[in-house]
């Protein structure tokens, strides 16, 4: 925002106002078009980040407070289109993959193969979301501590997956979340709030809301994917075009 600011001229509140109505028309305009999709493949993760501090340099009257300390992003993409039909930001227990995944549910047309990490948060949701008609199947992934003089800042190393079958009959073949862990790539190198050991956090839950819903709005519609070289909303059939960001600004009011 200061950058926008010495470009523009504008008051740094003026382009915070700018962007906080602009992610609101995105996750609008979204929650309104991402209905009935031809997704038959979906692969859900979550990412981590954290507002205002860690949880560990978190005041006492912030502890334990919603919003403060680490939030999570849930996330589904569909593994043809690359689509992401859907995300919520909020804690990583039983309530935020109940209201995930019931969501989710509620904006697919037919029966999918679905597959989560090891959460068992994700075991009661699906069952009371889909029941029966899913075929379901989770990929538990084993970590080992990485080696080194760095290792304090690297990410744990996977030693090994073992795939478990839930519900339905799910085709081995398709038991993956790659996508899902690209696309939180995508987000951690397009969004700096995301972005591990710098001082770019979120300050506030609403503005990290507001910053996940305009990157998406980019990734579905403006951002032509190189294996498809089409938007994934062009190839989930959302939209005819690309847009630029003239559209999305319009969208405001």
């Amino acid at each position: 925002m200061r950058s926008t600011t010495r470009l523009t001229g504008a008051a740094k509140k003026t382009v915070e106002r700018l962007l906080v109505a602009a992610g609101t028309a995105c996750a609008d305009y979204q929650d309104r078009v991402m209905r009935d999709l031809p997704c038959v493949k979906v692969q859900c993760d979550e990412i981590w980040a954290y507002c205002f501090a860690k949880d560990a340099n978190l005041p006492e009257d912030k502890k334990d407070k919603f919003g403060y300390g680490s939030v999570w992003t849930w996330t589904a993409i569909c593994a043809d289109t690359k689509l992401i039909p859907y995300w919520f930001v909020g804690e990583r227990d039983a309530g935020a993959a109940y209201e995930f995944i019931h969501d989710l549910k509620n904006r697919l047309k037919h029966r999918v193969q679905l597959t989560t990490d090891g959460n068992k948060s994700y075991l009661a949701a699906i069952e009371d979301a889909f029941g029966g008609d899913v075929d379901y199947s989770m990929l538990v992934k084993m970590y080992g501590r990485p080696t080194g003089i760095e290792h304090h800042y690297s990410p744990p190393v996977c030693t090994g997956a073992t795939t478990l079958r839930v519900t339905g009959n799910p085709r081995p073949q398709h038991v993956s979340t790659s996508y899902a862990e690209r696309a939180n790539l995508t987000m951690r190198m397009g969004m700096r709030r995301f972005t591990r050991l710098t001082n770019g956090f979120s300050k506030k839950y609403e503005n990290h809301c507001h910053a996940v819903a305009l990157h998406f709005m980019h990734y579905n519609f403006c951002r032509i994917h190189q294996s498809l070289r089409c938007t994934p909303a062009m190839e989930a059939q959302i939209t005819d075009h690309v847009w630029n960001l003239e559209e999305i600004a319009a969208l405001i009011g």
